[in-house]
């Protein structure tokens, strides 16, 4: 956030006020989506780029490896991945719709 703040090409930001529906595989039930963040940033040409920004820890960006014994920790990861496939699904048509960009960022992308 202070770096959305104190960027000079940042235009506007705000987190978690978009709402994308989804729907759960979990539950099969509609759900609503919050991201973390939407930016509005200047391009080098000054035209205006929208995104949507996901922040997540690595571990919950990749797909669970396959376990020999099968756990409540593996089935709580496996759902979890699940439901985040479903969410980032919905937010890449949402972006794409408006010609807006989706990204998931993890700490590999913030240098943590």
């Amino acid at each position: 956030m202070y770096w959305l703040d104190s960027n000079p090409n940042i235009v506007s930001w705000a987190s978690e006020e978009l709402v994308i529906p989804y729907i759960s595989p979990v539950d099969g039930r509609k759900h609503r989506y919050f991201p973390d963040f939407i930016v509005k940033s200047k391009t080098k040409d000054n035209k205006v780029k929208t995104m949507i920004i996901e922040v997540k820890p690595k571990k919950q960006a990749v797909e669970p490896e396959k376990k020999k014994k099968v756990t409540k920790q593996y089935i709580q990861e496996v759902m979890t991945w699940g439901v985040n496939q479903a969410k980032w699904k919905a937010a890449t048509e949402y972006a794409l719709d408006r010609g807006w960009e989706f990204m998931v960022v993890t700490e590999d992308h913030l240098g943590l």
